[in-house]
């Protein structure tokens, strides 16, 4: 597969059918990653689920694929969380080109929430890989993702950024980037607005990280 546009009849029936395989509890998504990280959701069914829509972005794991942080992309039965409480089973498949480089993804989300209350009775329909749940966060824009990143590096350094040494800053923007925070679009005008720094000393940090 060299272009996720140019498979798209193909993906489209495929992900018609699982989502009526599953029922409507099960959202299944297909982003092109191979334009902004702004707008990746090229197709959706039961969208429900997450309460994203064609043209949104996709979420801070793809994030970390992109800028290859995680080791191995594709991820079956985790389990994750929506803002509003629901408890989703997920699995992303990463689409390869021929030059082994991403260009695309496809997601299940099947909303668990209910079997999570009958679980005694239905155990081996909620049962998942791992007992760790995977950080993923659903927005509809990507400004909301680059807001839970500067919140959870913030998290990861345990001090708001007024109490932050030189060090800790960079070990935040360290964090920042192995989480692909720079792929967003204006990332670097909303960073140093964040961390009251320069540009010029975002991207000194930057290359210091990156080359050490």
């Amino acid at each position: 597969m060299e272009s996720v546009q140019d498979e798209l009849p193909l993906l489209s029936s495929m992900i018609k059918g699982i989502a009526a395989q599953f029922g409507d509890k099960c959202e299944v998504v297909l982003h092109d990653l191979t334009q902004g990280y702004e707008s990746t959701i090229v197709l959706i069914e039961n969208s429900h689920v997450t309460g994203r829509n064609v043209g949104d972005c996709g979420s801070n794991l793809g994030l970390e694929v992109l800028r290859g942080s995680a080791n191995e992309g594709d991820r079956y039965n985790y389990i994750t969380q929506t803002r509003d409480g629901k408890v989703l089973r997920s699995s992303s498949i990463y689409l390869k080109n021929s030059n082994q480089e991403v260009i695309g993804s496809l997601c299940i989300n099947m909303d668990i929430s209910e079997l999570m209350m009958a679980e005694n009775a239905i155990k081996s329909l909620t049962m998942h890989t791992n007992d760790q749940e995977v950080d993923e966060v659903f927005v509809s824009d990507v400004s909301e993702l680059l807001d839970y990143l500067l919140k959870e590096c913030q998290k990861d350094i345990g001090k708001p950024v007024s109490h932050m040494s030189k060090d800790e800053k960079r070990s935040a923007l360290k964090y920042l980037d192995e989480k692909g925070a720079f792929l967003i679009k204006k990332a670097g005008d909303r960073v140093c607005g964040f961390f009251g720094i320069s540009k010029f000393t975002l991207y000194n940090y930057l290359d210091e990280i990156r080359s050490s």
